[in-house]
């Protein structure tokens, strides 16, 4: 487990990560839901600056109505632009933070998935998969035996 005191973020991410902008439509949101299995897609501007993160549950928040407001059609709330629902400047990490600390900080927020940022660009994303990875890959190379010299 040493090992993975050394792990930064930087070193589990998924550098580059899918994003969306603020303008487009919910219905290109669910597509990249659907084909990526993704929980969340971060939302960035031209200079994919950091604005915003979508979930599947912000998506779910377009379809709730109370007894004022009118039901629109399936298709009238697809249609609607990311921004009205997103999820305004959400929480974030830097690459270089350790592994550990953003284990503790996703345990507490209960977050599915975080995304990375340099200099208010997004850089990557890190999910609780990627977590596990490198606590998995710590662990193998912790209980990698030691090969000794050969002796004569």
């Amino acid at each position: 487990m040493y090992e993975f005191l050394q792990y930064r973020v930087q070193d589990a991410m998924t550098p580059e990560p899918i994003a969306i902008s603020p303008k487009a439509k919910l219905r290109e949101a669910e597509a990249l839901f659907e084909i990526h299995d993704f929980n969340g897609v971060p939302v960035v501007d031209e200079q994919r600056r950091l604005i915003g993160i979508l979930t599947k549950f912000d998506l779910l928040k377009a379809f709730s109505f109370d007894f004022h407001t009118l039901v629109p059609h399936y298709d009238q709330i697809m249609e609607q632009a990311i921004e009205t629902v997103m999820t305004p400047y959400p929480a974030s990490v830097e690459p270089q933070l350790p592994l550990s600390r953003l284990l503790q900080k996703m345990v507490e927020m209960r977050a599915k998935s975080l995304p990375v940022v340099e200099e208010g660009r997004l850089v990557g994303i890190i999910a609780r998969e990627d977590v596990l990875k490198a606590l998995r890959r710590a662990a193998i190379q912790h209980e990698a035996p030691i090969h000794e010299e050969s002796r004569p």
